[in-house]
């Protein structure tokens, strides 16, 4: 009778084994003869639509994340591709299913890049490059990598109309947020809107600040940050997937906050030197700083009602009457 040791042992040997760079190029050197059609194909599909999102599209603000996400779910889809061929077996056999969704995906490329609709030319990639892993590998390995393909859509931008009608309202409340911290620790700021007024500056809270693509990015970090911590608590992850909202919001009043006091203290040039070179990673990391701090407070949480429950009590806010305005070139807060 084998020991506990060395079932142990036999488990661990059948686990697959996470993937090499060696071994990806040796892979992917070896399947040249039968993919050099494929990539070939989607070079010449793929090639202008990432073109144009590299020199347009993605070096904006809006859309900046699109990079980041597309190489995340790249190396999401490298790491999963032992457990794709431990599922499929040695002999793959494809899906018919999977002609459907390529000719869905293609027509969807075409409608997006000949109207310049950029929701479905993105799309188009999701799409594609899930019916080709249908096609070849058949539907256990869609089902390994569903989320690779789910944390793609992320990718694909909302419509103008959907975007615009739930911004304002995010870029309300960060503003009159922002507001009222700063009027509470004793600086002249008043607001208008979404306009601030500090001091002789007046800023703009944009769109890049409190916008729903940077909630979404956010929910997405938080989602990438789930799938690789894996926690076995489906409270705790449905609790962190939920409370990335707030996050992003607290996120996003601590990036005004940094963006206003910057240029009330330094001037417009620092300010917008700020905008330009340091607000968005100011934005993610303190997301992600906020995320682990969460994560950190549900896994106490969890620990503590193993053995008994506690409530908490929210802080309340209070108001008072902002000085005037002042005049001052209109800035953007972002």
């Amino acid at each position: 009778m084998a020991t506990a040791a060395q079932n142990q042992a036999a488990a661990a040997m059948s686990q697959p084994s996470p993937p090499t760079l060696a071994g990806t190029l040796d892979a992917l050197r070896r399947s040249l003869p039968e993919w050099w059609p494929i990539y070939a194909g989607l070079a010449i599909l793929f090639g202008p639509t990432f073109y144009d999102l590299f020199t347009g599209a993605w070096i904006g603000e809006e859309q900046g994340h699109g990079p980041i996400i597309f190489f995340l779910a790249l190396w999401l889809i490298w790491r999963k591709w032992p457990e794709v061929m431990a599922a499929v077996g040695p002999l793959p056999s494809g899906s018919w299913s999977g002609w459907p969704v390529l000719a869905l995906g293609l027509m969807f490329h075409l409608l997006g890049r000949s109207q310049k609709i950029l929701m479905f030319e993105v799309g188009s990639i999701v799409v594609v490059m899930a019916a080709l892993v249908l096609l070849k590998f058949g539907s256990r390995a869609l089902r390994v990598l569903w989320f690779p393909f789910f944390f793609m859509l992320f990718l694909v931008p909302l419509p103008s109309e959907l975007v615009a009608a739930v911004t304002m309202p995010m870029k309300m409340a960060v503003s009159w947020v922002t507001e009222h911290i700063l009027f509470a620790l004793g600086y002249p700021i008043s607001r208008s809107g979404v306009v601030l007024q500090m001091g002789q500056y007046q800023l703009l809270v944009a769109d890049a600040c409190a916008g729903l693509q940077t909630l979404l990015t956010l929910e997405a970090l938080g989602l990438f940050y789930l799938n690789l911590m894996r926690h076995p608590s489906a409270f705790r992850n449905i609790a962190l997937a939920i409370l990335i909202i707030p996050i992003s919001f607290t996120a996003n009043v601590i990036r005004v906050i940094a963006l206003t006091l910057i240029t009330y203290y330094f001037g417009d040039a620092a300010g917008q030197g700020f905008l330009h070179g340091f607000a968005g990673m100011v934005l993610f990391v303190t997301a992600l700083l906020l995320i682990l701090a969460v994560d950190n407070g549900l896994q106490w949480w969890i620990k503590r009602g193993e053995g008994s429950g506690g409530g908490t009590g929210g802080p309340g806010s209070g108001s008072g009457r902002m000085p005037g305005p002042r005049t001052g070139p209109l800035k953007e807060a972002t």
